[in-house]
């Protein structure tokens, strides 16, 4: 049997990737994942993704805000895992220092102390020392640093914290 294959043409291509683009925001790592599934890569793929950002269509900066304001307000994850997740889809640094410079250190850690409250509640432990540890646990799995958690928990006047050094 003959096996058809799914052949776009460079054009054909560009204006899938454009209104793909024009929904929602993509970054170039994107783009180069979708393009490859269309069996495009190398620099025919360069191309087209040069022809994006030339249009305006993909623009990292942008993204990079997006997606922090995104994460932070809907997620409610802290830096560490953000920036984790944009380092994985090749955002440089720079551009993501940029975007989190947007933001004060309150608006990025706001939602730790409405995390940590609602977790509470449903923690259960046998001393105050394991239910805290839990919640240090949870926290840090949302991406917020320790000092940032330990912090909150002491605003929060949650006794028997663990000692840690730093």
């Amino acid at each position: 049997m003959y096996e058809l294959k799914n052949s776009v043409t460079s054009d054909q291509a560009f204006a899938k990737m454009a209104r793909l683009c024009s929904r929602r925001e993509c970054c170039v790592f994107d783009i180069k994942r979708k393009l490859k599934l269309l069996d495009i890569d190398g620099e025919e793929g360069d191309a087209i993704i040069s022809r994006l950002i030339k249009g305006r269509y993909i623009d990292e900066a942008r993204y990079a805000r997006n997606f922090v304001h995104d994460k932070i307000t809907f997620n409610k994850w802290g830096i560490i895992k953000i920036t984790q997740a944009l380092r994985q889809k090749k955002i440089p640094f720079d551009v993501i220092e940029a975007a989190f410079a947007e933001f004060t250190d309150n608006e990025l850690n706001a939602q730790l102390e409405q995390l940590l409250l609602s977790k509470r509640k449903s923690v259960k432990g046998k001393s105050a020392y394991e239910i805290n540890t839990k919640l240090i646990r949870y926290a840090l799995g949302r991406g917020f640093a320790m000092q940032d958690i330990l912090h909150c928990m002491k605003k929060l006047n949650l006794n028997d914290l663990p000692d840690v050094t730093e």
